[in-house]
């Protein structure tokens, strides 16, 4: 269902619409990274997170500062 993307595989992201963001379940705690569109809310999935190092990794591979990813529920 899920699997890491390559750096070829991956989308930019328009920078004045999405928001980078962490969807994180209350009940499970699955966590999945992508971005959150700002006007619509809607999120689009990119990877999985299981790790802290999967997490860097997502935030690497697209120029993000940590904190400035969002996390919800």
């Amino acid at each position: 269902m899920f699997r890491h993307k390559k750096k070829s595989d991956r989308k930019e992201f328009d920078r004045e619409k999405m928001i980078p963001a962490v969807r994180s379940s209350i009940c499970t705690g699955e966590k999945v990274a992508g971005f959150r569109n700002k006007q619509t809310g809607k999120f689009e999935e990119v990877m999985m997170i299981r790790t802290e190092q999967e997490l860097q990794e997502f935030a690497d591979m697209y120029g993000i500062d940590r904190t400035k990813i969002q996390i919800f529920y």
